[in-house]
């Protein structure tokens, strides 16, 4: 069988990647460890990319009747290259790890990957879908703190994580819609983010305490916390109006791409303005990659 890449873009949902550099961003700037970041945050892309086939994977059966125009269901994948790619890109993001940390890194790489792999392959279906999936977000964050920065990285993972367990319960109804409920609760969690960043986002901005000497950092948390409120606030709050599929969906799609700023907004607070800066300028990138290749 011959693949096109573009089908193979789409099958891993390869933009969607984007949202992911910054977990690394936000964990190494709170546990104050820069080195290999880079490599690290490869590491995390190629495991995105390994969980989106493996969810095509096990969901197959499911698309073929609400999805059909997946790349399995509709025959231009087969689920065994679907695999295979999930297998090898778990062992490239594996590999990565260790070359850039060796062993002591992959204290969370593989418990990150082991947590991809159980949500996939079952626990995505069950009332602990959402919790895993923000598991896997929040290990990803201690993933780039590094061995010693885990403590200082644990409010940045509990955000993202948060942000997450809220993208997810609302994106387990985008095909069936859903109560007012599902998106309420996805957007409390946001509402309750962006209270609890604002204070030290007005803070920084007005140049108070030792960011006065940083005023990039002020000016990339006040930018990156308003993006952030407005492209997963807004979508959510019309999910809450109206629960439908439609609207589900734009919410779900709205909360992986509000990851970014999100991400950029805690690189801001763990001391890194420039990284934060440049985590930010992925977002009109991912925005307008995101209209061409959906990242649900």
């Amino acid at each position: 069988m011959t693949v096109r890449i573009r089908t193979l873009v789409e099958l891993v949902r390869a933009p969607a990647a984007l949202s992911v550099p910054g977990d690394v961003s936000a964990g190494a700037a709170a546990g104050h460890s820069s080195r290999q970041a880079t490599m690290l945050m490869l590491s995390s892309c190629w495991l995105y990319w390994a969980g989106m086939a493996l969810n095509d994977y096990a969901d197959r059966e499911v698309d073929a009747a609400e999805r059909p125009a997946r790349p399995i269901p509709s025959g231009r994948v087969s689920p065994g290259l679907a695999l295979g790619l999930a297998i090898s890109f778990t062992g490239l993001a594996t590999a990565l790890t260790a070359l850039s940390g060796g062993r002591r890194a992959l204290r969370v790489t593989v418990p990150l990957a082991g947590t991809v792999w159980g949500y996939n392959l079952g626990l995505k279906r069950t009332p602990a879908g959402p919790a895993t999936m923000a598991t896997a977000r929040a290990l990803d964050v201690l993933h780039g703190a590094g061995p010693g920065g885990f403590r200082n990285a644990v409010p940045a993972a509990a955000a993202i994580g948060a942000h997450t367990f809220g993208v997810s319960t609302v994106g387990r109804d985008e095909v069936t819609g859903a109560s007012r409920r599902v998106p309420g609760i996805a957007l409390t969690v946001t509402t309750t983010i962006v209270a609890a960043l604002l204070p030290r986002t007005v803070r920084m901005a007005a140049g108070c305490g030792p960011e006065s000497r940083r005023p990039l950092a002020g000016a990339t948390m006040s930018t990156a916390l308003a993006v952030y409120a407005g492209t997963t606030g807004t979508a959510q709050l019309k999910a809450l109006r109206e629960p439908n599929p439609a609207r589900l969906q734009q919410a779900t799609s709205a909360g992986i791409l509000g990851m970014i700023p999100l991400q950029a907004a805690l690189t801001a607070v763990g001391g890194a303005p420039k990284r934060a800066a440049t985590v930010l300028a992925l977002f009109p990138i991912a925005r307008r990659l995101f209209g061409r290749v959906s990242p649900t």
